[in-house]
């Protein structure tokens, strides 16, 4: 009896830990649904979060493409800014030297015109001349003029004498045939008269001397005569012809007086194209001297050159071969940006050094250049600053540390730019003092 009792205790035991075990599993599942409700929930929740990420990962893409385009605006506006400086100084140096070449043009100009005065006051005597010989001509031509009016009024006086005559002669023929019949009439007459006892000589005494047939005659043949020698001769020949010699020799003394003139300028001319020549020539020698002593300093090596493109030194051009440490001589446009750039350093330093002015600007020259470059642009600008005062532009550390003074704009507040200015000596010296 022990023993079946004893199975009954065990069965209840693994019945109570059955059931024991089953509570713990419902309790397990309903946990597990209520954990599975929280997991929707939270996978809801982490959709939604994810999608906000995106959203936000979304606008933040878009803010920085906001951001680079308006830094790239920023730089574009920075670049013509650089670009608008640099033209201004550019246009600037055109005008010193347009200013440098109206002067020499002056001078030469002036030196030109020393002897135009002279000729100037030579050619208005001779054109006072010219015009009193003009108004003498003038009134010879309205002597001739008007005695080409009395020629004319005698010709028509000729032409009414021959119409004048035609009529006499023709009177004469009538007056012949009067005469004839009164010849007839008077032998008529005569015989009448002698018939009646009366002398004919007498008769004809008592007649007026005015009504004698010879005196018409006479008279007529004159006129005849008269007629011959209104001939259209031109009697102020002589006299004209004594002018014209006159003026032409008058003009073939103002031509040798030109002549003169011209040979004097064209002598002027020689002389400032002689010395021009003379003093391009020893410009040009100076300044290809500079070049070729700079050059080597300024690259480290190398050598550069100038050169004339023609054999007339008042039209020829100028051409620069330089010739980098490690490269073939070549024009100068052949070279990359930095060697161009120090290329025409020299160049304006060898210049500089013949003819000083009193500043130079550079813009941003140094900026194709390297460090080492940079820092023989900057030792040959220091020692340049001693005859010439410099006013670079520029971005390069190595650069403003060997200027003098500083300065640059700022912009403290948004919109609102402010101009500063550091002295180097002075701020080395209160660092020190501090």
């Amino acid at each position: 009896m022990v023993l079946p009792i004893a199975r009954l205790a065990g069965e209840s035991k693994a019945d109570e830990q059955a059931r024991s075990a089953r509570g713990t599993l419902n309790g397990a599942m309903q946990k597990l649904e209520a954990l599975s409700e929280t997991r929707s929930a939270l996978d809801a929740e982490r959709l939604s979060l994810v999608d906000a990420r995106e959203r936000a990962r979304s606008a933040a893409r878009e803010a920085r493409e906001g951001e680079r385009q308006l830094a790239l605006g920023v730089e574009s506006k920075r670049t013509a800014a650089s670009s608008l400086d640099a033209a201004i100084a550019r246009i600037a140096t055109q005008i010193a030297q347009i200013d440098q070449r109206r002067r020499q043009l002056e001078e030469s100009q002036n030196e030109a015109q020393l002897p135009i005065p002279k000729l100037e006051e030579e050619l208005r005597l001779h054109l006072d001349q010219r015009v009193l010989v003009d108004q003498r001509l003038s009134a010879a031509r309205l002597s001739l003029e008007n005695l080409d009016l009395k020629l004319r009024k005698h010709d028509h006086e000729r032409q009414r004498i021959d119409h004048q005559l035609a009529q006499s002669r023709e009177k004469k023929s009538q007056a012949q045939l009067r005469e004839q019949a009164i010849r007839i009439k008077a032998e008529a007459l005569e015989q009448a008269l002698a018939a009646e006892g009366f002398n004919a000589e007498a008769v004809l005494a008592d007649i007026q001397a005015g009504a004698d047939l010879a005196v018409w005659e006479a008279r007529l043949t004159e006129i005849e005569q008269r007629i011959k020698r209104l001939e259209p001769v031109n009697l102020a020949a002589i006299t004209e012809l004594h002018e014209q010699v006159q003026r032409k020799d008058y003009l073939d003394a103002q031509h040798a007086d030109l002549n003169e003139a011209l040979a004097t300028l064209d002598d002027a001319i020689r002389k400032i194209d002689r010395e021009t020549r003379t003093r391009f020539k020893e410009t040009f020698d100076r300044v290809n001297i500079g070049v070729q002593e700079l050059f080597p300093r300024l690259f480290g090596g190398g050598h550069a050159y100038l050169e004339l493109t023609g054999e007339d030194l008042l039209s020829t051009g100028v051409n620069i071969i330089a010739r980098p440490p490690g490269k073939k001589p070549a024009s100068i446009g052949l070279l990359s940006g930095g060697e161009k750039a120090l290329t025409a350093v020299a160049l304006v330093f060898a210049i500089f050094r013949l003819n000083p002015a009193p500043f130079c600007l550079l813009d941003e020259v140094d900026a194709p250049l390297d460090e080492a470059n940079v820092g023989r642009f900057s030792q040959m600008v220091l020692e340049m600053s001693k005859s010439v005062q410099f006013l670079v532009v520029t971005h390069n550390k190595v650069t403003m540390e060997a200027a003098n003074q500083l300065a640059g704009v700022t912009m403290r507040e948004p919109g609102v730019s402010r101009l500063v200015s550091v002295d180097l000596a002075e701020a080395t010296r209160l660092t020190q003092a501090a």
